[in-house]
C-alpha cells in the first residue's frame, strides 16, 4: 500500500474443518505441496501490513509451529462460537493499530494482491466504514447472500441457513473477504449475537449495525479466487486448476 493508513490483516484459521475427515487442522491441508494458510500468509505479506493475525483454535499447537517463520502474530479462538467470536480475540491487538482492518479465511488459498488492492483502495476512495467481496454464482448452495433493495443497494447479508426461499434465489453470494474501519469494527462486533439456527457469532451480522451507505460491496468475476476449501474433493479440485 502506498498510503500512510494502517492495516491489520486478521485471518480465520481456528476450525477443525470436519467435512475433510482428517485429524489436522483443515487450514494445514496442503496444495501445491504448501498449507493452505501459508498461502494466504504469503499474499496477506504483499500487502506491506502493519500486522497479520491468524486466528487459531483446533490443534493451535500445529498450526502455530506451521506459520512459526513467517514472524506473524496469533490470536486463540479455543471454542468455535463463529466467526464474529473469532475477531473478538484479536480486539486488543488491532484497536492499538487504528486505521483499516482486512479479513480473510485460511481456506481461500488462490485469492490474490490484485484483488485485495482492488477492495482495499475501493473502501477508503468510498470513504466507505465496511466493504466486502461479492460474487454472482451459478450454484450459490452454501454461501451467504447478498440481499439488495429496490434501488438494488446493499442491504444485509443472510447465511444461507438462515435464509428464505425467496433469498435462496439470489446468487450473489458474500465472499468472507472484508475490509473494516478498525474503530468501527471493534466498536460493532460486540453488538452481534448468535440467534441464529446454527448458535454462532455471524461476523455477517455487524453489518446490521453500520448505516448501507457507509458499506460498499465490490463484485468479482474470478470465483477460484474466492473459493473456500472445505472437502478434500475440493482441494483436489483446486489441485487440477494449477
Amino acid at each position: 500500500m502506498n498510503d500512510n493508513k494502517s492495516l491489520s490483516i486478521c485471518i480465520l484459521a481456528a476450525g477443525k474443518g470436519t467435512r475433510m475427515n482428517s485429524s489436522i487442522p483443515k487450514v494445514l491441508h496442503e496444495l501445491d505441496g504448501i498449507p493452505l494458510i501459508h498461502h494466504v500468509i504469503k499474499t496477506s505479506k504483499l500487502l506491506n501490513p502493519n500486522q497479520i493475525i491468524s486466528i487459531i483454535g483446533y490443534k493451535k499447537e500445529l498450526v502455530e509451529e506451521s506459520i512459526k517463520s513467517f514472524n506473524t502474530d496469533v490470536a486463540y479462538q479455543l471454542e468455535q462460537n463463529g466467526t464474529a467470536h473469532a475477531i473478538e480475540q484479536c480486539i486488543d491487538k488491532i484497536k492499538n493499530i487504528g486505521g483499516d482492518t482486512l479479513i480473510l479465511s485460511g481456506d481461500v488459498p488462490f485469492i490474490s494482491k490484485d484483488t485485495l488492492l482492488k477492495l482495499i483502495l475501493s473502501h477508503r476512495n468510498t470513504k466507505s466504514l465496511a466493504s466486502l467481496i461479492s460474487a454472482e454464482m451459478k450454484d450459490p448452495t452454501g454461501y451467504g447472500r447478498i440481499i439488495r433493495d429496490n434501488s438494488n443497494n446493499f442491504k444485509s447479508i443472510i447465511e444461507h441457513k438462515d435464509a428464505t426461499p425467496d433469498q435462496l434465489k439470489v446468487n450473489e453470494i458474500n465472499s468472507g473477504i472484508y475490509i473494516f474501519n478498525t474503530d468501527i469494527l471493534c466498536e460493532k462486533i460486540h453488538f452481534v449475537k448468535n440467534n441464529n439456527n446454527q448458535g454462532e457469532y455471524y461476523l455477517t451480522d455487524i453489518f446490521n449495525f453500520i448505516k448501507n451507505d457507509q458499506i460498499s460491496v465490490i463484485k468479482t468475476k474470478s470465483i477460484k479466487e474466492i473459493t473456500g476449501i472445505n472437502t478434500v474433493d475440493q482441494l483436489n479440485d483446486m489441485v487440477n486448476q494449477l
